[in-house]
């Protein structure tokens, strides 16, 4: 419980900073959001991607008296329930008409309080950086009321326009070695990148869920995060990381994948259970944490294009699997439950390992009934016919920048 005075100071200390002239990069995001009456609009993503900034970005949007408030301020760190009431005092004092919030989930009961909002004629922003905390309570108390969006770290356009720089092979390079993440790239200084990888883990994952064993949480994480691209096996890492149960693994992946730290690909396959069942890859949310915390000692840049080309996918918000029968397809890619595309990535395409990139490819096109495929590469166009499919090489460039 915290005094209603202190409450108010807090609030415009923090509204001071925030409605500060903005000069940040544009989001990409930010045409799909629009403020909607009668619904919140929830935007969740990884701690630091930007979610307070895409904030500031849609104030021009709110007519009327505007209020931003981030819970996860040590200074609201005693507010409780019976504070909303004191909340509300210093809202209808100032007429305000649109709420924006910061890490409201942290909070008891906030869904009802975000509901009452809505229902006296609120506009509603709410932002989290966990996936899973947001959508536990979404599904029962706001049920039919909010429309929710993810934010990612930068994309490569927009990096680019954050660094002012124009798109080129080098450019792309940097991308793939330092990732999205806005306050690394301004300052470039790894630490950043290595808190912010600490933070996750103990404040959005041991904290919040009580995760006492905060070693084997860290070595697994590290391991995930160090083998992107690779098939990964609860019940193998159970023996090597010495955990109890395969349950245990099962709820780290989970609780890894809620904060957005690290992305799971299940197998393709029309059975429910076969796809529970089956070995997923892992993937990272952002290329600089994994060149600043993983223990890779190689360049992996296979994987690392690999990785690039799932979040592409992800960000437009495209249902994803990897496909293995005889042999592998890194993606096939779907639209509104049908089959829109089959992707293999190959950093460098040679004598070596064409014909097994390209017959990986044929057998999921072949499966899917497609007669078009493509290898996104760092930096190859060319084109294959085999029989009556076509397959494409594409540059990555063209790819992320929809040139291709």
């Amino acid at each position: 419980m915290i005094t209603k005075e202190h409450l108010a100071d807090v609030i415009a200390s923090q509204n001071e900073v925030w409605t500060k002239a903005d000069e940040s990069t544009a989001r990409d995001k930010l045409a799909d959001v629009p403020l909607v009456e009668g619904f919140a609009r929830i935007i969740t993503g990884i701690r630091r991607c930007g979610k307070s900034t895409l904030l500031r970005q849609l104030l021009p949007q709110a007519s009327g008296t505007t209020v931003f408030i981030n819970f996860e301020d040590p200074r609201l760190s005693g507010f409780d329930k019976e504070d909303f009431t004191r909340l509300d005092d210093i809202l209808n004092s100032k007429k305000v008409r649109n709420l924006f919030f910061d890490e409201i989930q942290m909070l008891q009961d906030w869904e009802w309080y975000v509901r009452q909002k809505l229902d006296e004629g609120y506009k509603l922003v709410v932002t989290g950086s966990n996936a899973g905390l947001l959508s536990a309570e979404l599904g029962t108390k706001l049920t039919g009321r909010h429309l929710s969006t993810e934010l990612f770290p930068f994309s490569y356009a927009e990096a680019l326009r954050f660094r002012s720089k124009k798109d080129s092979l080098e450019a792309m390079k940097e991308y793939l070695q330092d990732g999205g993440f806005p306050d690394f790239l301004r300052l470039k200084d790894p630490n950043i990148l290595q808190q912010l990888f600490n933070d996750i883990l103990l404040r959005d994952i041991a904290a919040r869920y009580g995760v006492r064993d905060v070693n084997a949480l860290r070595r697994l994480a590290l391991y995930l995060l160090t083998n992107i691209g690779k098939p990964v096996s609860a019940t193998k890492l159970t023996s090597l990381f010495s955990i109890k149960a395969v349950s245990t693994v099962l709820e780290y992946f989970s609780h890894l994948e809620n904060a957005y730290l690290l992305q799971f690909l299940p197998k393709f396959s029309y059975s429910m259970k076969a796809q529970i069942r089956n070995p997923k890859k892992v993937y990272t949310i952002d290329l600089g944490l994994f060149t600043h915390n993983s223990a890779s000692f190689t360049e992996d840049l296979g994987r690392r294009l690999e990785n690039l080309v799932f979040l592409h996918y992800r960000r437009k918000g495209k249902e994803l699997y990897y496909f293995h029968e005889q042999k592998e397809c890194d993606f096939v890619v779907f639209e509104k439950g049908k089959i829109a595309e089959a992707v293999q990535v190959c950093h460098q395409v040679n004598e070596d390992n064409l014909q097994r990139e390209i017959d990986g490819l044929i057998e999921a096109l072949d499966f899917f009934e497609l007669k078009e495929g493509s290898i996104i590469t760092f930096n190859q166009f060319d084109t294959y016919q085999v029989d009556d499919k076509t397959i494409r090489l594409i540059p990555v460039r063209e790819l992320l920048l929809g040139r291709s």
